[in-house]
């Protein structure tokens, strides 16, 4: 006779403490005793190679429920103290209508002007600024050194400015520029 496979094996222990894990978590008023429970297999699936060789895996269950259960508490914990803390965090003022505009604009700007940019200062520009990557990150990704990829972005965020500073002029140019009326003759 052939031993069972791990699916079998596991289906087994699972049919035979299911209930009495359960039971475990649930007199232990645990939070969320269904989760837990769950958890508690979910480990044992993921060690089913090694745990198949024991005889009785109650205890074992048990044990690993209770590891569980308690990282659950300190989970729960670490949220409480986050929602007392965030609770007596003051909140920032809502900014004005037209701050909101002129940020657009600017954020719009900006983006106009990174599209103009070289695919590769675009890319070295939105890893390190936007994607908050370190010089060497950035470095393995593009695959070169670190101080080639700060060279790249000085020079990325020169032609950035530029492309700005000739948008600010375009823009200063259609504003100042006089308009002309439509005549009927």
């Amino acid at each position: 006779m052939h031993p069972p496979s791990a699916d079998d094996w596991f289906r087994k222990v699972y049919d035979d403490h299911h209930a009495q894990v359960l039971g475990y978590c649930l007199r232990r008023a645990a939070p969320d005793p269904e989760a837990a429970t769950a958890e508690t297999f979910l480990v044992v699936w993921r060690r089913r190679d090694e745990l198949r060789s024991r005889e009785d895996m109650l205890p074992w269950l048990y044990g690993t429920a209770r590891r569980v259960l308690a990282n659950q508490r300190r989970g729960r914990s670490r949220m409480m103290r986050l929602t007392t803390r965030l609770r007596w965090t003051p909140s920032r003022e809502e900014p004005a209508p037209e701050a909101v505009v002129v940020r657009r604009e600017q954020d719009r700007q900006v983006v106009d002007a990174l599209s103009r940019l070289l695919p590769a200062d675009r890319e070295v520009i939105r890893l390190t600024v936007w994607e908050e990557l370190s010089r060497s990150q950035v470095g393995d990704i593009l695959g070169c050194s670190d101080r080639a990829v700060t060279m790249r972005l000085h020079r990325a965020v020169r032609r950035l400015e530029r492309e700005l500073h000739l948008t600010s002029h375009r823009t200063r140019a259609r504003a100042l520029a006089p308009k002309t009326e439509a005549t009927n003759d």
